[in-house]
């Protein structure tokens, strides 16, 4: 290990990427897809469901040759012992953060589903101590807890059940693991596309900062058992409060959706990453149609594409 840390603190060699997106998915499994670039490395995690486990490589193309080195184990008992879901790897003032979803093995339902935290304060997130942070304090139970930073100041977005639907919230964040104040709900399941599966659900933010200063936050709608899952985005103006409702607005339809053409099912569960001097997306998707919500959903990646309108094109 003496010399990746070596590596990360020399000169790093360039990122490397095929100039367009893979044609195919870069393991044959993986959903929850999240991938964080940091001092010349790709850092991949998708959820396992017991455990939580980090991918490193400089090729995120040979993403498959790299191991996965488990980090962490969900214990025997508690809160966070069982369903392990939708990890995020986060690098915020040096060191390093892992959010996952979690639930009681002994109640294993949505009214006792939180989100978790974990750090580590070495260089290298294969390796030193994680501390368990517990459970971020959020208002409700909910899942997919993500963060971002917008004017200096860290924001906790996620999404909780209120009632029969799956919404999405946005706090702000006194530190990595505990909200300040109250949790403001951004947008609801109230479009037809958002409501496939038998469902009403709006699931897994993700940030995403626009050329122009905009804020996106992409995310999932319809339940993830439906051809119909598929990936929107809310947009707030530049200057915009993100903790306020009204900031956001709900662009039409959705903005990634299943294309028999491509071969991509359900698609959804996204992040966004830089790498390469520009943005990329990468998300689930499975290969057919009819094949639900398995370990068999795959990641893709493909390069983001910035509108005239300042609008991101993930197509």
């Amino acid at each position: 290990m003496a010399g990746v840390r070596r590596a990360l603190a020399g000169v790093v060699a360039p990122l490397l990427l095929a100039a367009s997106a893979p044609a195919g998915p870069l393991l044959p499994s993986g959903p929850d897809p999240w991938v964080t670039q940091a001092d010349g490395w790709y850092y991949y995690m998708g959820t396992e469901g017991d455990r939580l486990s980090i991918r490193r490589t400089r090729d995120l193309a040979r993403l498959a040759d790299a191991p996965a080195v488990t980090v962490w184990r969900a214990p025997a008992s508690g809160p966070n012992s069982r369903s392990i879901w939708a990890p995020e790897l986060h690098r915020i003032d040096g060191r390093w953060f892992l959010y996952y979803t979690a639930v009681d093995k002994d109640h294993d339902d949505d009214a006792h589903r939180g989100v978790f935290v974990l750090e580590n304060d070495g260089d290298d997130p294969l390796a030193g101590r994680w501390i368990d942070r517990g459970r971020v304090n959020t208002a409700r139970a909910g899942i997919d807890g993500t963060t971002f930073v917008v004017g200096g100041q860290r924001y906790f977005a996620y999404s909780p059940y209120v009632g029969p639907d799956s919404v999405i919230a946005v706090a702000r964040m006194a530190n990595p693991w505990t909200l300040a104040g109250e949790e403001t709900i951004v947008a609801r399941p109230d479009q037809a596309w958002e409501r496939q599966g038998g469902r009403q659900i709006l699931e897994g933010p993700a940030f995403l900062q626009g050329p122009k200063g905009d804020l996106f936050l992409a995310y999932s709608g319809s339940a993830c058992w439906s051809d119909g899952y598929a990936v929107g985005l809310l947009r707030a103006r530049k200057g915009s409060d993100p903790t306020r409702a009204a900031s956001w607005t709900k662009l039409p339809g959705p903005a990634l959706a299943s294309s028999a053409k491509e071969r991509i099912f359900a698609p959804g569960h996204n992040g966004f990453y830089r790498a390469g001097g520009r943005d990329w997306i990468v998300f689930h998707a499975n290969p057919a149609a009819g094949m639900g919500c398995t370990q068999k959903r795959a990641p893709h990646v493909r390069a983001v594409r910035w509108g005239a309108d300042g609008v991101p094109v993930v197509r």
